[in-house]
């Protein structure tokens, strides 16, 4: 899938939250059109100059810097997380009301995450399912959500909540899969262990493009591949495919002083998702369908440049 008419539909992009995903957004979007970046670092701005972003310095938490928005975009991409406490969301909050000062932009996505489901029992999930968040970093997110569509409707904007669960890829800043393993962190036996959901960061990087193309008025979209396994299989894998060994299994009841306190929230979850609205309505057509293909990809890769 393409994105060569991007262009018309929005010409200025603002994306809050310039991390990762965010840098792989403009990699792909490849100077078609023009990326405007809140950070709230001076030190950073120079290097988002180099990778083709205009910097505007703001800080979420501090309204007042982020009125210099209002108007600048035609379209928004959110990727910044909330506060690390609370139930709500009140950059986001922020961010919305800054916009609200001017020209509001005509589209904007938000990125949240499967969490807002809570436990499903590794049952099959759509997007009708009713949320109920078992942490308030979910209920922070649900807070999130709400706002997004709250003040579409009453604004006219054409808004997009992308629900989005474990991200990977293997040159990800902070988030390689391999890091856990070469951290010596267990996985929990099969008896206890839960059904995971992931995506590549790359395809996660269209599917926000895609969002802002092609999403529908107030809609939610999950996005996900094509991978059902659970935590610990998905870890033997990268292990396998890497080289590296493979992690101890442990029981559930052994295992909560093992796992930092997000890593426990996640392996207290389980469901797998549905993707029909990401291929139908986003007409969004994976690079790395599986995790499995995009290693093998990658030890390919390796071997050849070894040759």
């Amino acid at each position: 899938m393409g994105f060569a008419d991007v262009s018309h539909v929005q010409s200025r992009l603002l994306i809050v939250g310039c991390g990762d995903v965010g840098l792989r957004v403009v990699r792909e979007l490849r100077g078609r059109l023009d990326v405007i970046a809140l950070t709230s670092s001076p030190a950073r701005c120079e290097a988002l100059r180099a990778a083709g972003v205009r910097p505007v310095v703001g800080d979420l938490d501090a309204p007042r810097t982020l009125a210099r928005l209002a108007g600048l975009a035609d379209a928004v991409l959110y990727l910044a997380p909330p506060p690390p406490t609370g139930r709500g969301d009140p950059r986001l909050g922020a961010l919305l009301a800054a916009l609200a000062l001017r020209r509001l932009p005509r589209r904007f996505v938000y990125a949240s995450t499967t969490g807002v489901y809570g436990d499903c029992g590794g049952a099959l999930v759509d997007e009708t399912r009713a949320v109920n968040p078992a942490t308030d970093r979910a209920r922070r997110r649900v807070d999130a959500e709400r706002r997004v569509r709250s003040w579409a409707r009453a604004t006219g904007v054409r808004a997009s909540v992308l629900r989005i669960p474990g991200i990977y890829a293997l040159d990800r800043e902070g988030g390689r899969p391999q890091d856990r393993l070469l951290r010596g962190t267990p996985s929990l036996r099969a008896e206890d262990d839960v059904v995971t959901n992931h995506i590549h960061a790359d395809d996660l990087a269209r599917a926000c493009i895609a969002a802002l193309w092609r999403g529908r008025p107030q809609r939610v979209v999950q996005v996900r591949d094509e991978s059902d396994a659970k935590t610990g299989d998905y870890y033997d894998l990268v292990a396998d495919l890497c080289g590296l060994a493979r992690p101890v299994r442990v029981a559930r009841a052994d295992a909560a002083t093992q796992f930092s306190a997000a890593q426990w929230s996640f392996l207290n979850e389980s469901r797998r998702l549905r993707a029909d609205r990401m291929r139908r309505e986003l007409r969004l057509t994976l690079r790395w369908p599986t995790v499995r293909e995009c290693l093998l990809a990658a030890l390919a890769e390796r071997e050849t440049a070894g040759d």
